[in-house]
């Protein structure tokens, strides 16, 4: 997975995290769950504010 995966990212993180409310997370915690999801192999350099929302609404739509 790359930072660009937001859809297979908001799979995984709910795989991952089924009871986390995912409005009250903060970035600096999802940026870390990210990098530490199995397969995920990008750049963590290349993460920024707006992929992190990105991902946070992909989850916030896989969970609803």
């Amino acid at each position: 997975m790359r930072w660009t995966d937001t859809f297979d990212i908001a799979l995984a993180l709910d795989e991952q995290h089924p009871e986390i409310d995912i409005l009250s997370i903060r970035f600096t915690d999802l940026r870390q769950w990210i990098l530490d999801l199995p397969g995920f192999a990008d750049d963590p350099d290349h993460c920024n504010e707006k992929i992190l929302e990105a991902v946070q609404m992909a989850w916030l739509d896989e969970r609803q």
